[in-house]
């Protein structure tokens, strides 16, 4: 019922830095939603998360350097991504998790990071 666009995903060098977007087809207000990614040979693992109240979670290997943030008037949720390293490259999922019935996602943004 909840369709997830990603976008923002690109190539970049290393250090520098990449905005991800999530516009959801219906309020998120009332939803915990997050960052998940997915390197090359490796299990999807959450990046970032917030939830319906604000709180934020991040990854060890993030923090400081990402941040997540969410504009329930767009129904949207960014990733703001600096300082990026070779190891963020992956797809770069969004999630939302609709109580009582499960999580959704989107179909992901790749992000590579390379020199």
């Amino acid at each position: 019922q909840v369709q997830l666009v990603e976008s923002g995903g690109g190539l970049v060098q290393p250090g520098e830095s990449l905005r991800l977007s999530c516009t959801a087809s219906s309020r998120i207000l009332i939803y915990d939603m997050g960052w998940h990614r997915q390197a090359p040979g490796k299990q999807r693992e959450l990046v970032a998360s917030i939830s319906r109240v604000g709180n934020t979670n991040y990854a060890d290997s993030v923090k400081g350097r990402f941040t997540i943030s969410r504009d329930n008037v767009k129904d949207t949720i960014y990733l703001q991504m600096n300082s990026l390293k070779p190891e963020d490259t992956a797809v770069y999922y969004c999630n939302v998790n609709v109580a009582g019935r499960g999580n959704y996602w989107g179909e992901g943004t790749l992000v590579t990071v390379s020199s």
